[in-house]
């Protein structure tokens, strides 16, 4: 059985250094808390290849936040 992905191994990581500067007067994609509250919004804005704002993630790393949404948001 494969083990659901976590926000600390398998989302923050996705996110660049740049990408959370961009995203800071909206939230924090380096913390949890912020990515929670906004995870449905931020998997349309990945979806639609409208985020990051450099170019859209392939659909390996989209995949993998929608099972971080889908099985539970682990920290």
């Amino acid at each position: 059985m494969e083990t659901a992905p976590s926000f600390a191994t398998d989302i923050k990581p996705l996110f660049r250094e740049k990408d959370r500067q961009a995203m800071l007067g909206h939230f924090d994609l380096w913390d949890y808390d912020d990515v929670w509250h906004n995870g449905q919004r931020i998997l349309d804005k990945l979806i639609a290849g409208e985020m990051p704002c450099d170019g859209a993630w392939g659909e390996g790393d989209v995949a993998t936040f929608q099972n971080w949404l889908d099985s539970g948001m682990n920290p």
